[in-house]
């Protein structure tokens, strides 16, 4: 599948279509400091200590009702009881679903890496309120999701949605977000890694997990997550 048929496909979906203070906590470790973020492949972020017993892959969508309710209900447990204690390390991986999830996704990896985590928390935990907006909007803002260039839809869904306010939360400018609406090369990176996640493993459905590379059949809340987790360690 060819980066423009994936983007293709993402701009058709359209038509059918009080963050905590623990979340915006930066788990640390009195011996081994904050936790580390790494970018092994465009788009993607590892999160924790190096020699964490246990990876944990967790493929996400923006737009996924039951990724909000993961890092809602696990999310902060995920970092306090685990990550920042050594026993996992976590791998954030992007389904991009539709237009609005990838201009999500966009915003999450806007800046350096280091500040992705607090991105993706922020996003998941409010999703239920611009997720929101976006599904009361007009049939003429619709219209501005599917003309234009791609940057100038990804902009308009964006204000719709309210995500520049929502950056400026995150200490970033207008101009900063734009710049990150526009990389086209991130764009094409999440489009084309979520065809080659479908063809590798499988994996459609989100959230879904892996531990240490094997997939988890059935796991898709932090329950079953917390239970397979702490049957290894």
């Amino acid at each position: 599948m060819t980066m423009t048929t994936v983007l293709t496909r993402l701009s058709a979906a359209i038509g059918g279509l009080a963050v905590g203070a623990l979340a915006l906590a930066v788990p640390v470790n009195a011996a081994e400091g904050p936790l580390s973020v790494t970018v092994p492949a465009p788009g993607v972020h590892l999160i924790g200590y190096a020699k964490a017993k246990l990876k944990v892959t967790e493929w996400v969508s923006y737009t996924c009702p039951h990724c909000s309710q993961f890092e809602t209900e696990g999310g902060d447990r995920l970092r306090l009881f685990y990550m920042s204690t050594g026993k996992v390390k976590l791998e954030v991986r992007h389904l991009v679903r539709d237009p609005f999830d990838l201009t999500a996704a966009m915003l999450t990896n806007c800046g350096p890496a280091a500040r992705f985590d607090r991105n993706h928390a922020v996003f998941m935990k409010s999703q239920p309120t611009w997720l929101g907006k976006l599904m009361k909007t007009t049939p003429a803002q619709r219209a501005r999701y599917t003309t234009g260039t791609m940057t100038q839809r990804r902009m308009a869904i964006a204000t719709d949605a309210g995500f520049y306010p929502m950056m400026v939360t995150r200490g970033y400018s207008r101009v900063e977000v734009d710049r990150c609406l526009s990389d086209e090369a991130m764009a094409g990176a999440l489009a084309e890694a979520t065809a080659r996640y479908a063809d590798e493993t499988g994996i459609r459905g989100t959230p879904s997990f892996a531990i240490d590379d094997v997939v988890l059949a059935g796991t898709n809340d932090w329950e079953s997550l917390k239970l397979q987790l702490d049957a290894r360690l």
